[in-house]
């Protein structure tokens, strides 16, 4: 049997899938909007990977790792053999691919981060904690209110000669500023691009406050697409910013290679099967001791398959009827 290695990348508003073979080489990708419901989303993805891997019967997944803001759920839902932070996924990938990175630039769909990397080690990074400019349902939520697509939104930004100034330091300042230029006659084209300068100039005077920028600097996650913010990076940075081939699944590629590199004797995950069950996820406080931990499960029916939190060895690899709810 060849082995190959599935990644999942669980983010707030998108969940990707990436197999790899023992080459590293990328055979499938998936990548789907959450909607809320990040359980039933994997479970989709699950069908396409069954469909794709039903014409490759030699292959078996021998190793899973999850990542991203919902990694320790699916993770308990799939049965991973590894889970990691985001920040160690999109290193593993971006190094991968560009052994000299010394700069990520990651922006999702509710949060943004940067990774400083130096000799192909992670070794300073930093995340927005609480504002949302420049993140990815800002941006789709102007286009919105623009009556355009985002990837309409990007294009446009890119015919830009003259950006509008906006002020980008928080998302109720940028909109009512937009609303300001176009009240005042201001081309779209350049409010747009200048929206995208300002949130640009937001992420690395904020978000990066006090890192040491150096190129080769890689731009990876959803927003990565948006010509527009590309362009704004590289007119404040002052040097090409590369976007890589598989941007919108960088990380989900890096768990995958960190998965295959975590050489698991036998994995734990679960199977296609999972697709089709009746799952929810919940939790409880145990009260068993003074420390009351907060339980996550995993449901089948009126039945836990996985429970996770918990301080000590009492609710690990726990399957009973549920009675905590």
């Amino acid at each position: 049997m060849d082995k190959v290695y599935l990644g999942v990348d669980v983010g707030s508003i998108s969940i990707n899938f990436v197999l790899i073979n023992e080459d590293k080489q990328l055979l499938f990708q998936s990548y789907m909007k959450g909607m809320g419901d990040p359980v039933q989303t994997v479970q989709n993805a699950l069908r396409e990977l069954s469909v794709f891997m039903a014409d490759f019967p030699e292959k078996k997944i021998s190793g899973v790792c999850t990542t991203g803001s919902g990694r320790e759920l699916i993770g308990l839902f799939l049965g991973a053999d590894l889970v990691k932070n985001e920040i160690s996924a999109h290193a593993r990938s971006a190094v991968y691919l560009y052994p000299e990175v010394q700069t990520i630039i990651e922006i999702g769909g509710q949060d943004s981060k940067v990774a400083i990397l130096r000799d192909g080690m992670v070794v300073d990074f930093a995340m927005n904690l609480v504002c949302a400019a420049g993140t990815g349902s800002f941006l789709e939520s102007q286009a919105r209110r623009l009556n355009m697509s985002i990837e309409d939104f990007g294009c446009i930004a890119m015919e830009s000669e003259n950006p509008a100034a906006i002020a980008g330091r928080c998302t109720v300042f940028a909109e009512s500023d937009m609303v300001h230029k176009q009240q005042i006659g201001i081309p779209q084209k350049d409010i747009i691009m200048g929206l995208c300068i300002a949130l640009a100039r937001n992420y690395v005077g904020n978000v990066c406050r006090g890192k040491e920028f150096r190129s080769p600097c890689l731009f990876q996650g959803g927003v990565s697409a948006n010509l527009g913010m590309r362009k704004a990076f590289e007119t404040i940075l002052g040097y090409p910013v590369i976007v890589p081939e598989y941007n919108m699944v960088m990380g989900a590629y890096g768990a995958a290679i960190l998965a295959m590199e975590a050489h698991p004797e036998e994995t734990q995950f679960r199977g296609y099967e999972v697709r089709d069950l009746d799952i929810r996820s919940g939790g409880f406080t145990c009260q068993d001791c003074s420390n009351q931990c907060n339980i996550m499960g995993i449901w089948n029916g009126d039945r836990i398959l996985k429970c996770s939190g918990g301080r000590c060895e009492k609710w690990r690899n726990t399957v009973f009827p549920v009675d905590k709810q």
